[in-house]
């Protein structure tokens, strides 16, 4: 046998570690976020459905569904654990708020100034305005 007939397997045979490699890293990686989940923690399922920890138990865990409502589920069924903030932005709807920087006394002054100034915005119609508008609708132009 020559080198062109072996060479061809032996790159089927690398191939075939390379992806067996890349599965298996990516295999701990997932074992390894399974074992940080904990009483509290926010996760996703992997049908999508989001919950609350409440127990870790050896193979399965409780979730918290909603308020009062709970169910086992298998602990490889977790497909992320997430942090507080993004499961309240996620769940709740809540967006975390930016983190402000330290800010002089004439900062905040121009930032009161500034919703002050938005909160005194009128959008109401004067009286000229809703006169044509009716007349608009109306049909008929009373110019």
């Amino acid at each position: 046998m020559n080198l062109v007939q072996i060479l061809p397997f032996v790159l089927i045979i690398g191939v075939m570690l390379l992806m067996t490699r890349s599965a298996k890293n990516k295999q701990r990686q997932a074992t390894q976020m399974r074992d940080q989940m904990g009483p509290g923690s926010g996760i996703r399922t992997i049908g999508g459905m989001y919950a609350v920890v409440k127990e870790v138990n050896e193979d399965t865990v409780l979730l918290e569904l909603a308020d009062g409502v709970h169910a086992h589920f298998a602990k490889n069924a977790i497909a992320a654990v997430l942090d507080q903030a993004e499961y309240d932005r996620i769940v709740h709807g809540i967006e975390p708020e930016p983190e402000l920087e330290a800010h002089g006394a004439e900062d905040v002054e121009d930032v009161e100034k500034a919703d002050a100034a938005d909160e005194a915005v009128d959008l109401s119609k004067s009286a000229d305005e809703a006169a044509t508008e009716n007349a608009k609708t109306d049909g008929t132009d009373k110019k």
